[in-house]
């Protein structure tokens, strides 16, 4: 597999047909999302309604942190996880602003957060003081899932991919994740195989379980098989699961339940 290249991965992945066996690997591995400004609980009561399905639930739901108590009132003793974001979608640099707004996010009970990498930064050679963010949102997590968000589609070189996916692994983060969807491009399928290329080589020598979620535009099961198929063929047929794997999406259930014989719920067509 090491020497099958980048390109030749992507052009793989992008023939895989799509079942409904991918339907349902993608629904167990959704954080089902509504990051919007205009949020309501109305709202994240409905996304939360929505991520327990006849065929299963989402792994977790991913809001605005000023809803975190209204949606694990809604997730209620089921076991899908309540997410919310971190120094997003902006990515900057105030480190003491990321971590009072991380350490606020733990004491209302969030069970992960994910966090977006000071990328511009990150690009412009300050990458101590971008990974140092990292770090510190690390410790302030404490036992919480740490998914840093790299906005893959504006670091845009495969080196500068691979280089901020192994620093922030070494920063702390449990999952790699590409986008904050707020940006042009979101999740790419070259990203994604550099990002997984990256957890393969680094999982060995590390203490901590690692993930990967590809986030922004994936809204179809052909999306998701895609994926899927890059997750298999680098990490192993059973990798991809919710402990080890996510979509960050909101538009992507409505096609899981069509496929799965579901045509009751209309998608989000917001593209996160």
């Amino acid at each position: 597999m090491n020497s099958t290249t980048i390109k030749e991965l992507v052009e793989q992945a992008r023939k895989i047909e799509p079942t409904e066996e991918h339907a349902r690997r993608a629904l167990a591995c959704m954080d089902l999302t509504s990051l919007h400004a205009d949020d309501t609980e109305a709202d994240i009561e409905a996304l939360c309604a929505r991520g327990k399905t006849g065929f299963g639930q989402v792994a977790a739901v991913c809001v605005y942190d000023r809803f975190i108590g209204c949606a694990r009132r809604c997730v209620g003793d089921s076991a899908i996880k309540v997410a919310t974001v971190c120094n997003f979608p902006e990515g900057g640099m105030d480190i003491e602003a990321a971590v009072r707004e991380a350490g606020a996010q733990i004491s209302a009970g969030v069970n992960e957060v994910d966090v977006v990498l000071p990328y511009r930064a990150y690009m412009n050679g300050e990458r101590d003081h971008a990974l140092q963010l990292v770090r510190d949102v690390r410790q302030v997590c404490r036992n919480a899932t740490l998914k840093v968000i790299l906005e893959t589609g504006e670091l845009g070189d495969a080196d500068m991919i691979r280089n901020a996916s192994l620093d922030a692994v070494a920063a702390g983060a449990d999952f790699i994740k590409t986008s904050t969807g707020k940006v042009a491009v979101g999740a790419t399928l070259e990203a994604a195989a550099v990002m997984l290329r990256v957890i393969a080589a680094t999982q060995p020598a590390t203490d901590r379980t690692l993930g990967f979620k590809p986030a922004g535009g994936i809204s179809t099961v052909q999306d998701a098989a895609s994926y899927l198929y890059l997750a298999d063929t680098i990490m192993g047929p059973e990798w991809a699961r919710p402990e080890t794997f996510r979509f960050g999406a909101s538009s992507l259930l409505g096609s899981v339940l069509s496929m799965l014989g579901d045509d009751s719920q209309t998608s989000d067509s917001s593209g996160y």
